[in-house]
């Protein structure tokens, strides 16, 4: 089955979960590859199989060649720790989840992979290249390009939400889930890829740590009883690999080039992966 029908399949089936961007009514049925809402309304399929909700293009600073990289740093096993969190906290039921700024898809397929299949999951990204991989990927999910500001999901679908480093709207989150229904956001800690951090950037420099204190308190803020839980482990650096992890981070965006290509002449064989797992729960 092309990948432009089995998308159409499942919109088929779950149409009810995308709500439209000009009237805000949830789309009620699916005609050839377009999606369409109550007051005729549509967004169509693209042949990749996924849906573009953008009023308006927007350019993402994670291009190609930074999204490749990230792929396989992430293939690897980089964030595989975060993605066995993340599964340990779902239901053994069918979960609908939804995962924001989703990127290329690996996380999402890799928290998938370990589950009974009967999961339905929707990612979606503001980055046309990161989902356009992220169709590539051998996963049932669904993913689209769409606004975290403006979400197109209906009220109330989602019985799992997944944020791993990305933005928040808070409103947003709490207006999708399900009741009973929970939040999973990652954060990093000041430890996180702490040698590449310290490779790049000097002591003195403002790059040289990071506090997620700011991050921490307004989560803390929206759900005062969430808990928290460190995960925080080293993973095994290739030598082959360690050009796409100087490359997939945004450190590099604010490094001397001098001092990247001194980096890249050394390379370490390990890199820490240290971050926070903050789980809300609605009520």
């Amino acid at each position: 089955m092309k990948k432009i029908d089995r998308a159409a399949a499942f919109l088929t089936q779950h149409a009810q979960l995308f709500r439209c961007p000009v009237c805000h009514e949830s789309y009620d049925h699916v005609a050839g590859h377009s999606l369409v809402c109550p007051q005729g309304h549509n967004v169509d399929l693209s042949k990749k199989g996924m849906l573009y909700f953008m009023q308006r293009a927007v350019k993402s600073e994670y291009d190609d060649a930074m999204l490749a990289a990230r792929r396989r740093m992430l293939q690897a096993g980089l964030f595989a720790g975060i993605t066995s969190a993340f599964a340990d906290h779902l239901n053994a039921t069918p979960e609908t989840i939804l995962d924001v700024g989703c990127g290329e898809g690996t996380p999402l397929a890799n928290v998938l992979a370990g589950r009974s299949g009967r999961d339905t999951a929707v990612g979606f990204d503001l980055s046309k290249p990161g989902i356009n991989l992220a169709t590539q990927l051998d996963t049932n999910a669904f993913f689209c390009v769409a606004d975290l500001a403006q979400m197109p999901f209906s009220d109330g679908q989602f019985t799992t939400i997944l944020d791993l480093f990305s933005p928040s709207a808070y409103k947003e989150f709490n207006r999708t889930l399900a009741p009973g229904g929970q939040l999973l956001k990652v954060i990093p800690n000041s430890d996180y890829l702490i040698e590449l951090r310290q490779a790049i950037f000097p002591a003195e420099s403002a790059h040289a740590q990071y506090d997620n204190g700011n991050v921490l308190q307004l989560f803390q803020q929206h759900y005062p009883t969430a808990t928290s839980q460190r995960i925080r482990y080293q993973v095994p650096v290739a030598p082959e690999r360690f050009a796409d992890l100087m490359l997939m981070t945004p450190m590099h965006w604010g490094a001397d080039q001098a001092k990247l290509d001194r980096v890249a002449a050394e390379p370490f064989s390990q890199i820490t992966v240290d971050v926070t797992l903050l789980r809300a729960q609605e009520k």
